[in-house]
């Protein structure tokens, strides 16, 4: 199998990276456990490197994905991964994550990660 089930069925598992790229994409860097940091990793990759091609179709196909939520009322996550990130990272070939380990989660001592997009202000 390629991917973790992280114990849900697949539109919980759809649900919960849908959120997360989102939340990705409007603040940069998020906290999670390390088993969904590395399954998110390549999801946010593959819509980064969608983006940079700029087109209607990709634009779609990014907003079939990502939600429709808004950071400080400015824009919204698309609007942001089109604007801001796409052509920040023209250049690069890949590679546009990474991941930083923190350690023990306190309740359940899971492995917790920031997963952060690389070259953030």
């Amino acid at each position: 199998m390629a991917y973790q089930k992280l114990g849900r069925n697949s539109s919980a598992r759809k649900a919960l990276f849908r959120d997360l790229v989102t939340d990705l994409f409007l603040y940069e860097r998020i906290q999670t456990t390390e088993a969904k940091a590395k399954e998110l990793r390549s999801i946010a990759e593959k819509l980064i490197t969608l983006s940079k091609r700029g087109d209607l179709h990709a634009r779609r196909q990014v907003a079939s994905f990502v939600r429709r939520e808004t950071l400080d009322g400015n824009q919204d996550a698309i609007q942001k991964l089109f604007s801001e990130l796409a052509p920040r990272y023209a250049e690069r070939p890949g590679g546009y994550t990474r991941i930083l380990k923190l350690g023990p989660r306190r309740g359940d001592a899971a492995p917790m990660v920031y997963l952060e997009l690389v070259d953030r202000a």
